[in-house]
């Protein structure tokens, strides 16, 4: 399902096939209650008030995957959020990308289709990223927001490789630092999180962007950021990781150079990303920062 705000970044969503299994972005004035479930207590962040955003619950063979708010002006997301699931961190491979037909053509189908053999894409390529777009990008990789790693059914996974939920990311920090942590991440909630974990990554955006044909396509990120939420985990777990519960955050900069990954508390991390990009004053990442209902 597809939500439509006002301003920060618009919205296309992206998905795709894989043994002839759809994925689905169905456009939708509110997400589902099924939607919803993949974010902490049902509630996406706050905070995001500007205009053409377009909030998309992203649906892989006829059921929903994670959410993703989308940035049709930019081409790329703004964050997707997810439940992390427990995994070894295997990748799926020979997954084909694929675009979202609704958001910028009359469409009859609500599933996310495969990009044709020698397309012609002028009719959809307004609104969302494109693969020449990232062809001639020799400097950036597409970066996953959900990455596969985190999740652990076949289905999942191969939901995860759709344009709309990936960024330009330079190479050197997307294998080297980011990759790292996401890699820490996944062995931290798989070792501590005894419930659900809920996850949202995102970008900055300073204005650089990815030209083709000497116009603006895709935006590049400054910054990606991500936190986890789990409020039901082992409060024996040794304290350099159990002090990292029931959330918390990270953050770097997107490039060759000073991209180390910072870690931190989720109000530390609002409040930089209050600096750094285009959040009021009241953005929240999830409800009361993931302090559990009751808690002192």
């Amino acid at each position: 399902m597809i939500e439509f705000w006002p301003r920060v970044f618009s919205i296309a969503a992206f998905a795709f096939l894989l043994a002839g299994l759809p994925v689905r972005a169905t456009v939708e004035p509110t997400l589902s209650p099924e939607c919803r479930d993949f974010l902490y207590l049902g509630t996406a962040p706050v905070g995001l008030e500007d205009h053409s955003l377009v909030k998309i619950c992203q649906h892989y063979n006829n059921k929903p995957r994670y959410v993703t708010l989308y940035n049709t002006k930019d081409h790329v997301p703004v964050y997707s959020a997810y439940t992390f699931k427990r995994s070894d961190g295997e990748k799926k491979v020979d997954v084909p990308w694929m675009y979202e037909p609704q958001l910028s053509t009359s469409s009859d189908t609500g599933e996310m289709q495969q990009f044709p053999r020698g397309y012609m894409h002028q009719n959809f390529e307004d609104a969302q990223a494109v693969l020449e777009d990232y062809a001639n990008a020799v400097l950036y990789e597409r970066g996953h927001l959900n990455p596969d790693e985190h999740q652990a059914n076949p289905d999942d996974k191969a939901a995860t490789y759709t344009l709309t939920n990936v960024v330009p990311q330079v190479r050197e920090f997307h294998r080297g630092p980011w990759k790292t942590q996401e890699h820490i991440i996944r062995r931290r909630l798989n070792n501590y999180c005894r419930g659900t974990a809920y996850v949202v990554t995102g970008i900055t955006t300073s204005g650089n962007m990815i030209r083709r044909h000497n116009i603006d396509r895709v935006a590049i990120p400054t910054y990606l950021w991500s936190a986890y939420c789990c409020i039901d985990y082992d409060h024996n777990a040794p304290y350099d990781e159990r002090y990292k519960f029931p959330a918390f955050g990270y953050y770097g900069l997107n490039d060759k150079e000073n991209n180390q990954i910072l870690e931190l508390s989720v109000p530390k991390l609002e409040e930089f990303l209050k600096k750094s990009t285009f959040v009021d004053k009241n953005f929240q990442i999830f409800v009361d920062d993931c302090v559990p209902p009751g808690s002192a």
